[in-house]
């Protein structure tokens, strides 16, 4: 499976048992959430200080409907709280990550 060039492409690799190795950390992180495992994409973002680990760590905790850490998270990404719903966020971030 070769590195998703678009948010097409990378629903037709939710379809692998494994996200590939040499994918950044955020699209792993992102693949697992789309995949329903919230641990692992969160232990992933966690672990990411960067504005995109702070931005995909906020829509996790909003997904979990934690609001007030998910709030935390998007000010450390310089995000306004989403109002997308959790789909469409989800497209934004791969989007985002895939530039």
């Amino acid at each position: 499976m070769k590195y998703p060039k678009n948010y097409a492409e990378f629903l037709e690799s939710l379809n692998a048992l494994s996200p590939e190795k040499e994918w950044s950390e955020p699209l792993k992180s992102l693949w697992f959430d789309a995949k329903g495992d919230w641990e692992a994409s969160h232990n992933i973002a966690q672990d990411d200080h960067s504005d995109i680990g702070s931005w995909i760590h906020g829509y996790l905790h909003r997904k979990e409907g934690d609001e007030w850490n998910a709030g935390y998270w998007y000010r450390r990404a310089n995000r306004p709280f989403s109002k997308l719903t959790l789909d469409e966020e989800l497209k934004e971030l791969v989007e985002f990550v895939l530039r």
